[in-house]
């Protein structure tokens, strides 16, 4: 399992507000390239993002679905990635302070990835989540509060 955790300096619910909206999806997760579409209930349990991975004109449609979800507090997703496989990726949000500490488990489950030596495939999830966790910060902490 690799995990990665990163301070966010915004509320709890400013980035479950960018994790609960599925189009945003690919500018923050390393790897997927474009949203195909988004189930009208995500981020419900059961619910779905039809997106694509890789880079034209190789691209890969697939699709991310909702194992379980703490709204505001933790979502535990099935990611799948063909052909390196499919992950469980779990994204807890503790408030810190005036912040969110955002962390992000992720272990492959099925597919080439699970016979990756776990060193090897920790460096690169490492990596790769670190990234992803620096996108979700830029964009929650910009991101405007709706107004009413």
């Amino acid at each position: 399992m690799s995990t990665n955790t990163r301070l966010v300096e915004t509320t709890p619910e400013r980035v479950w507000e960018v994790l609960s909206d599925g189009w945003l999806y690919p500018l923050w997760v390393v790897g997927a390239s474009r949203m195909r579409d988004v189930d009208s209930q995500w981020p419900q349990v059961g619910a779905e993002l039809h997106h694509s991975v890789g880079v034209w004109p190789a691209l890969i449609d697939d699709s991310t679905s909702v194992l379980e979800a703490d709204p505001g507090r933790r979502i535990k997703l099935h990611a799948r990635g063909w052909p390196a496989g499919a992950a469980e990726v779990v994204i807890t949000l503790s408030p810190q302070g005036a912040g969110t500490l955002v962390t992000i488990e992720e272990e492959p489950v099925s597919g080439p990835a699970t016979l990756i030596p776990q060193p090897v495939r920790g460096l690169s999830l490492r990596w790769r989540n670190s990234e992803s966790l620096r996108r979700l910060a830029f964009i929650a902490e910009r991101r405007e509060l709706p107004t009413s």
